[in-house]
């Protein structure tokens, strides 16, 4: 267990039981997700790729965009980049 999760059971374990309960459930509720997202991005086959990569390119040439930065706008979202 690395140090900084060995803090944060500490913190917890200071909070009363239904607060650990909370954010224990939310805790694994995270774990469950990201295994769910591991598992579909490994099953994903090249050609499911290529189908995804070719219609992101058709978007992008019909105009069919939103920019990032009008999205999420932030500092990094305002840095032009580009895929191909």
């Amino acid at each position: 267990m690395t140090e900084l999760l060995e803090r944060a059971i500490a913190q917890l374990k200071t909070l009363p039981v239904d607060k650990q309960d909370a954010i224990a459930t939310r805790l694994l509720a995270e774990i469950e997700d990201e295994q769910r997202w591991k598992a579909q991005f490994e099953s994903t086959t090249d050609a499911q790729w290529d189908r995804l990569t070719d219609m992101v390119r058709q978007e992008i040439s019909a105009g069919d965009i939103t920019p990032l930065g009008d999205v999420f706008p932030c500092s990094w979202t305002s840095q032009r980049f580009s895929i191909w």
